[in-house]
């Protein structure tokens, strides 16, 4: 269940506190600007937990010891704290506490609330969430029952244990990112900044600053010294997403900081020391990349010290129906919306789809379904034609009476009822057209039926007779 979170915003510059509460309300969250007279400490905590963004002097202007009267009100609220860096020395040491240096820099911004989220994720149990509503889950972000994924739980946890680098591998949508964000939620760096990448989002002439920074002045638009996300990962966790779609001079680099622990920014003769973890994930096969020379070897060794395969939807079905409970109350929520559930025709269709898109394809046509069908149940006639697996049409034998058989035995795992009776009726019918050459009025009183609803019948189950 996503922890819901409500920021206050406090700077005397009203310029620098307009744009971090825009900032804020643009990513999706419930801000609030702090005035002047505006309580700092007060203890209505209707929407809870909530998160400070505050400017170090406008903060010490209130109090000079508000953080702690702030934790005496709301244990659980962080804060995140903006000044100049050597201020930095006068903050209380606290998991509770995020400093960013100024200039404020938004792309810092959004990662520390990303870590502030998390923090309460982990630490805040909401006071509606049942104590054991999913009991297959880890860091409440990756579900299943499957063999597979309690087996992959079990090596995250062990891997989370240690600072090797990680290469996580798996198709799109599969959960590559969520993995990855358990491994640092569960590690000993859980406090320190989780820094996504997605190397293939960014231009190849941009990711080198954007992964170690620049100087003033190195290239054309350089107006000012800027830390790339290995500094903004400095004791946490770096996470290099899309990893095969670096190009190999970057990672000849890339290289030398696993080796050297050290870093240069574009346009500086100056080495940095970083204490960064490696996460790293692909959707591509890496060991094809590197016999055809598309990777580096020796990069690709560095970076699988312990390689994690993250399984497909398609090999993990029977996780079907607990994602799309899941995503079913989540959006229930979300919109509120009353939709009680899929009826079982129409969770078996989905249980037999290939999902090429894996979870997030799972979860996007969950979100569509509970958005359009508002309250009630979702049957096969609500999902999308691509959904539908084609239903075989076959014609049961008749007994020399002309009755029908019942047929097969129950088989011991059981069938779906609705999906049963249907290719019964539709057997009947395509018995009735071939035995009267197509003749509908004819069919149809075989069949006992009116000519018009078996036209009706027909194009409903879309049927056709040659």
């Amino acid at each position: 269940m996503t922890v819901k979170s409500s920021f206050r915003v406090l700077d005397g510059d009203r310029k620098t506190r307009d744009l971090v509460s825009a900032f804020l309300t643009y990513k999706g969250y419930e801000t609030v600007i702090l005035d002047d007279n505006a309580d700092l400490f007060d203890t209505d905590r209707t929407t809870s937990p909530r998160i400070l963004v505050a400017d170090l002097v406008s903060l010490f202007a209130r109090s000079g010891d508000a953080l702690q009267q702030i934790w005496q009100t709301d244990p659980e609220q962080v804060a995140i704290v903006y000044a100049q860096s050597d201020a930095a020395r006068t903050l209380p040491h606290d998991e509770r506490l995020i400093f960013l240096p100024k200039p404020l820099n938004l792309d810092e911004l959004e990662s520390v609330v990303m870590r502030a989220l998390e923090y309460q994720a982990l630490k805040v149990r909401m006071p509606e969430q049942p104590v054991d509503e999913y009991p297959h889950f880890l860091c409440s972000t990756i579900i299943g029952r499957s063999r597979q994924m309690l087996n992959l739980f079990e090596m995250i946890e062990k891997v989370a244990e240690s600072s090797a680098t990680v290469l996580i591998q798996g198709e799109s949508g599969t959960g590559k990112e969520l993995a990855a964000r358990a491994i640092h939620q569960l590690s000993s760096r859980s406090s320190k900044n989780f820094v996504p990448v997605n190397c293939a989002a960014i231009p190849d002439d941009l990711l080198e600053s954007e992964l170690f920074g620049h100087v003033k002045g190195s290239f054309t638009g350089a107006y000012a010294n800027r830390i790339g996300r290995f500094e903004m990962a400095d004791k946490g966790t770096l996470f290099l997403d899309e990893i095969g779609d670096m190009k190999a001079t970057l990672q000849v680099k890339l290289l030398r900081v696993l080796q050297a622990k050290e870093f240069e920014p574009v346009g500086s003769t100056r080495s940095q020391k970083v204490d960064v973890r490696i996460i790293a994930a692909s959707n591509k096969n890496l060991d094809e990349q590197v016999a055809t020379r598309d990777f580096r070897e020796d990069l690709y060794y560095r970076l699988s010290v312990i390689p994690i395969t993250i399984p497909p939807l398609r090999d993990r079905r029977e996780d079907i129906p607990l994602l799309i409970n899941h995503f079913q109350g989540q959006f229930n929520r979300d919109r509120r919306r009353l939709v009680k559930g899929f009826t079982r025709e129409a969770l078996e269709m989905l249980c037999n789809y290939d999902w090429p898109g894996n979870v997030r394809e799972l979860e996007n046509l969950v979100e569509r379904m509970i958005t359009m069908k508002e309250s009630g149940f979702i049957t096969v006639d609500d999902l999308p034609e691509k959904y539908l697996a084609p239903r075989t049409v076959v014609a049961p034998p008749l007994s020399v009476s002309g009755s029908v058989p019942v047929g097969k035995e129950l088989p011991p795992e059981g069938i779906c009822l609705n999906s049963a009776v249907d290719a019964f009726e539709n057997g009947l019918i395509m018995q009735a057209l071939h035995r009267t050459g197509g003749n509908k009025k004819e069919a149809a009183a075989l069949l006992n039926l009116k000519r018009t609803t078996l036209i009706e019948k027909l194009k409903k189950k879309n049927l056709q007779f040659p």
